[in-house]
């Protein structure tokens, strides 16, 4: 695989699953291509839970890295583009980390953001959407360790999980706001009608 693929598979929408056994992606586009608005197979709708679904796939995906590294590495080996080394091909995946962790980051801001917004506890919600996402990396004892390599080295992050995160703080922060305007101003007219105590 080469590294303007690696590259593009993190930046570049593939609805289709390869031929090797390769999960479904969907990610941002290159520059200048139209972003494809596909949601990605099984993950919740609401976006909320999509975006805790987002951070339990990501996150899944990271914490395979050391297991994986070495067969991917094997892989890479095996199939070498002439001009091109082995550890600029790889220097791919440490980036995809620092990318995925950044968007970790991210998604947990907006996640958090919209259970403070909440009037009512979604946490709850968001624990089960995040197990759903990690559950896309669960495996049969079955599946061969090469597959799986496969399947984690053409994997990305959904280009809608980044734009919904987004979204999701933004008006989560803006309702947090107008709930803080509107206690402020309900405070001095409860006080109003309170009646003074007067002095014995």
């Amino acid at each position: 695989m080469t590294a303007l693929a690696l590259a593009l598979a993190l930046f570049a929408q593939d609805a289709q699953t390869a031929s090797a056994g390769a999960t479904t992606v969907t990610t941002a586009p290159p520059p200048g291509a139209e972003a494809p608005a596909s949601h990605p197979t099984g993950a919740p709708s609401e976006d909320y839970p999509f975006v805790a679904w987002c951070y339990g796939a990501l996150r899944g995906y990271l914490d395979l890295h050391d297991q994986m590294i070495p067969e991917v590495r094997r892989i890479e080996a095996a199939f070498r583009p002439p001009g091109r080394t082995l550890a600029e091909d790889m220097k791919v995946y440490a980036d995809q980390q620092a990318y995925g962790k950044a968007a970790l980051v991210k998604f947990q801001s907006a996640l958090t953001a919209a259970e403070k917004a909440s009037l009512r506890p979604i946490n709850q919600q968001g624990a089960n959407a995040v197990r759903q996402g990690r559950a896309i990396w669960n495996h049969g004892e079955d599946v061969q360790k090469r597959t799986v390599a496969q399947m984690w080295m053409s994997w990305a992050l959904p280009a809608k999980c980044e734009t919904v995160a987004t979204s999701l703080e933004q008006r989560a922060t803006l309702m947090g706001a107008t709930f803080k305007v509107n206690s402020l101003e309900e405070a001095p007219a409860e006080e109003a009608a309170a009646p003074e105590a007067k002095p014995e």
